[in-house]
């Protein structure tokens, strides 16, 4: 936006903002659409009072945006990046069908450090990769100016966006409801923020992997629908790096290294979302034991209705579905025992990212890609001491929770009960 506006500016142009709403995108439900689309028009509204034009068009960027741009005289397009292979293609298609002398910029706002200057190739692990954001970091950790009132009104008004209309075009699952929990918009995440840096960030460093803890930044719906930057969280989780400065430098580390080491491998790795993105010796353990008896074995229908014998388990599942979110250490409990339960790594891999992105507020993102590919297929992670089933892969067990934390504590939140194992016919 900051470079759309500069770029205007520079050419004494009006600005226009054109959001391409789709009807359909991967395992999204109204859960996911009915917070981007509320967060839109507070868009819309900051829009107006700056005097920029906002548009909503109904479709694929393909087909919309050249003639939005014929229409409009548009001069320039600017996008953000995504290292997603969808939102990846439609760049590509955008490209190919805007007239030739139409110049396309492509800006990374998702990161701190944009994600070609942070790396030019897959990193193998954090510790490969974190030196390398760390240098670059004081380049791009800048506070933003603020996008100004545009001077250079268009001659052509935006057309009132009709979002009833928008919502009535969606071909998405209206099964899955909004939460409760999380208001969508800029307004709300800052809140967010402003709360998390106030109560919880002085236990984020000592208390984030307990689940029944109030610990967590709970930011990441608002990151993901780019709603609120990691740079804006990180420049005012700063603020307080002389009272929390292990909270500070733990919080740094997930929303700077963590997180753009995601961003990383799904830029670089075309096969993000599947057993052939792993390493080869990931490979070649979960292939050893492809074959190994499973003590039990779920359907997809028992993951989704929470209908397992363990009922640590279950109430992950059920926050999942009801919250559309899973405490951060209990989402890796969660997918690493989907593996253990299910036929095949590929089958467990396809099932825990279906969950992800249908349920999780955050799903279809980089981080939740490269969490499930960490907990089944050993991404940035190294070989363990082998066993059944997992082979190499680090493993998780139900015990090792007990000494982390009150299970019964969290299972009391969730209400997951045991249920008694149905062997497959």
């Amino acid at each position: 936006m900051l470079f759309a506006q500069r770029l205007a500016l520079k050419n004494k142009l009006s600005l226009h903002v054109a959001f391409c709403l789709v009807p359909k995108f991967l395992e999204a439900t109204i859960r996911h659409y009915d917070f981007m689309l509320k967060g839109l028009e507070e868009v819309a509204s900051e829009c107006q009072n700056l005097d920029i034009e906002f548009h909503l068009l109904l479709g694929k960027a393909e087909d919309v945006l050249p003639q939005f741009i014929t229409k409009h005289e548009i001069g320039g397009l600017v996008t953000d990046f995504s290292p997603l292979q969808v939102p990846q293609q439609w760049l590509k298609d955008v490209k190919e069908a805007i007239p030739k002398n139409i110049p396309m910029c492509k800006v990374d706002a998702h990161n701190i450090v944009p994600c070609w200057i942070a790396s030019d190739k897959q990193e193998y692990s954090a510790k490969t990769i974190r030196r390398k954001i760390h240098d670059k970091l004081h380049d791009f950790l800048s506070k933003f100016p603020p996008v100004a009132k545009h001077p250079y009104k268009s001659k052509y008004q935006a057309e009132p966006v009709d979002w009833t209309a928008a919502r009535n075009s969606l071909e998405v699952d209206e099964t899955i409801k909004p939460v409760e929990w999380a208001t969508p918009g800029t307004r709300a995440g800052l809140n967010t923020l402003n709360e998390f840096c106030l109560k919880r960030l002085k236990k984020y460093a000592t208390k984030r992997n307990d689940p029944n803890e109030k610990a967590l930044s709970n930011l990441s719906p608002w990151l993901h629908f780019g709603q609120i930057s990691a740079q804006r969280c990180v420049l005012e989780v700063k603020l307080y790096k002389k009272q929390f400065k292990d909270a500070v430098d733990v919080f740094i580390e997930e929303a700077v290294v963590r997180r753009e080491l995601c961003d990383n491998y799904c830029f670089y790795q075309k096969n993000y979302d599947h057993i052939e993105g792993a390493y080869s010796w990931a490979i070649k353990t979960l292939n050893d034991h492809k074959k190994d008896k499973r003590e039990y074995l779920y359907s997809r229908e028992a993951f989704v209705e929470a209908r397992t014998h363990d009922e640590l388990w279950n109430s992950a599942q059920i926050q999942l579905v009801t919250e559309g979110k899973i405490h951060g250490f209990m989402r890796m409990y969660w997918a690493k025992k989907i593996l253990e339960w299910t036929a095949t790594p590929e089958a467990a891999l396809e099932t825990a990212i279906y969950l992800n992105d249908r349920y999780s507020l955050d799903g279809r993102d980089p981080s939740g890609y490269v969490g499930c590919m960490w907990s089944i297929c050993g991404i940035h992670d190294q070989g363990w001491g082998e066993r059944p089933v997992f082979g190499k892969i680090r493993y998780m067990n139900y015990k090792g929770c007990k000494r982390k934390f009150s299970i019964d504590n969290y299972v009391a939140m969730y209400g997951g009960k045991k249920h008694k194992y149905i062997p497959p016919s």
